[in-house]
């Protein structure tokens, strides 16, 4: 199926709302994909479990544009995409090395041990390229620099515990100013609203953590349809509210409760879990997910703030 750019503008119309685009934002995107020159995408993915990317191409609907890949494919100019892309070896290179104007996205945290060779993303003339290095050649040329899902933002799972392989943020490792879609792993419409937003030449209002605003402003808590009923003792309880079995939803910052996953079909609390705190930069804890009493000193220090 060959998606066209009325496709992703019929994409982005439907979303409009979860996009945050206005009918006016939505003619500047039909010009922006018209125009000559605009920029296009180069995606990397580093240390994770590529759960974005699954997320993202899990993006389904009845009608067209039916996945998400075939929208990037054949209507944002994506350069590459390890997932998704035709070209590979040294023809996938060269065309990364001949774009001039490019929005760089990178999936997973940097490892940093072994010169960064902890994780390699291709070979260039017979050389492996670490996704270190990877980044530190591209994302100064960058038009923007988008981090997708927790690992890439804050470091995430990979760099918990231990961190055998000192993981960190591309932020961090970069010293630029990166756009954080914070999640494990980040809502499709989140990565696909910002994109969109950037092509139009929108400014993106972030956050203290990088963030943004129009995505993560409100908390979880706030918007649950089960704020202010009465608190639930054990997971067999159904419709009451979660705080006391370990919900992280008054301190994560996240619009699941009326974006929902899955294409809408439902989020955490809808199946009857806490929420997890996967968009909070200090995702994942060393405290128990669920333990009430192991969060009593974590929603101390978070008051405390």
């Amino acid at each position: 199926m060959e998606v066209t750019r009325r496709d992703f503008l019929k994409y982005c119309g439907m979303s409009a709302g979860a996009l945050g685009l206005s009918m006016f934002d939505l003619g500047l995107l039909n010009n922006a994909l018209a125009a000559d020159g605009a920029p296009s995408v180069i995606w990397l993915q580093g240390s994770s479990c590529n759960g974005c990317s699954i997320s993202l191409l899990n993006r389904i609907s009845d009608t067209a544009p039916k996945t998400v890949d075939d929208l990037l494919l054949n209507s944002i100019d994506l350069i590459f995409h390890p997932n998704v892309m035709g070209p590979a070896g040294s023809e996938a290179v060269e065309a990364i090395r001949a774009t001039k104007s490019y929005i760089l996205v990178l999936e997973g945290g940097v490892p940093t041990v072994y010169d960064g060779m902890a994780c390699k993303v291709w070979s260039e003339n017979g050389v492996d390229v670490s996704y270190a290095e990877a980044i530190r050649s591209l994302a100064p040329g960058a038009m923007k620099v988008i981090c997708v899902g927790q690992c890439a933002c804050f470091g995430g799972i990979p760099a918990s515990g231990n961190n055998p392989t000192q993981i960190v943020s591309a932020s961090s490792y970069t010293g630029l100013e990166t756009i954080n879609i914070a999640g494990c792993p980040a809502h499709p419409d989140w990565i696909v609203g910002t994109i969109a937003q950037l092509l139009i030449g929108n400014s993106v209002p972030l956050d203290e953590f990088g963030r943004p605003t129009s995505i993560f402003g409100e908390t979880v808590h706030s918007n649950c349809p089960r704020l202010g009923k009465e608190k639930a003792t054990t997971f067999a309880e159904t419709g009451k509210c979660m705080m006391d079995l370990g919900c992280r939803g008054p301190f994560t910052y996240a619009p699941c409760p009326y974006m929902k996953w899955n294409n809408g079909v439902s989020w955490c609390i809808n199946a009857n879990g806490p929420c997890i705190g996967c968009t909070d930069p200090s995702y994942p804890t060393a405290e128990a997910f669920y333990s009430p009493l192991g969060l009593t000193s974590f929603y101390g220090k978070k008051n405390r703030k």
